[in-house]
C-alpha cells in the first residue's frame, strides 16, 4: 500500500459527500433515501468542516483520492468504559474506493485516527460496523457493544 494521509479540509466537502454516498451505495441502501438525504447532510458537514468539529483525512494515491474517514469529538457521559471523562472519539464516513481496496488503506486511515484522538487527549472511540468491515476493526482490537436503535416515527 503506497497512500499519503493527508487531513480534511472544508475544500474537501463535495469528495467526502460523493464517498460518503458511494458507502451507503455498497451497503445496498435506496437511491431515493440517498438523494433525499444528500443535501441535509452536506449543510450539515459544510457547518462543521469549517469550524473544525468535522475532522479526519483523505487516503491519496498517485495523486488522486481512494479513501477518507471522518472523525468527531462527541460529549457523552461517563460511563464504565471511560468513567472519569465525557469525551469520546466517534468514527464514521470510513470508505476505500472499489479499486483500491485489499491494499490496507482503510486499517492505515483507522489507526491514523486512533492517533488524532489520542493527540486530542481521547481515549475512547466509537463507530458502527458492516458485516463486511466487522473483522478489519476486531483485527485491530476494536469490539462489539450492546449498541441497539430504533427510527421513531413522528404521531
Amino acid at each position: 500500500m503506497t497512500c499519503e494521509l493527508r487531513p480534511l479540509t472544508p475544500h474537501d466537502l463535495d469528495l467526502i459527500c460523493r464517498q460518503r454516498n458511494d458507502m451507503f451505495r455498497s451497503m445496498d441502501m435506496s437511491e431515493d433515501l440517498i438523494v433525499r438525504m444528500d443535501p441535509a447532510f452536506r449543510g450539515w458537514l459544510q457547518d462543521r468542516l469549517s469550524d473544525g468539529t468535522y475532522f479526519g483525512f483523505i487516503a491519496d494515491q498517485d495523486g488522486r483520492p481512494v479513501g477518507g474517514i471522518g472523525l468527531m469529538e462527541i460529549e457523552f457521559p461517563p460511563h464504565p468504559a471511560h468513567p472519569e471523562t465525557s469525551r469520546r472519539g466517534r468514527i464514521l464516513n470510513l470508505y476505500v474506493e472499489p479499486a483500491a481496496r485489499g491494499q490496507g488503506i482503510a486499517r492505515h486511515l483507522v489507526q491514523a485516527s486512533e492517533a488524532e484522538f489520542k493527540k486530542r487527549g481521547l481515549t475512547y472511540a466509537v463507530l458502527h460496523a458492516t458485516d463486511m468491515s466487522r473483522p478489519l476493526y476486531e483485527k485491530d482490537g476494536w469490539r462489539g457493544t450492546a449498541e441497539m436503535e430504533k427510527v421513531l416515527t413522528p404521531d
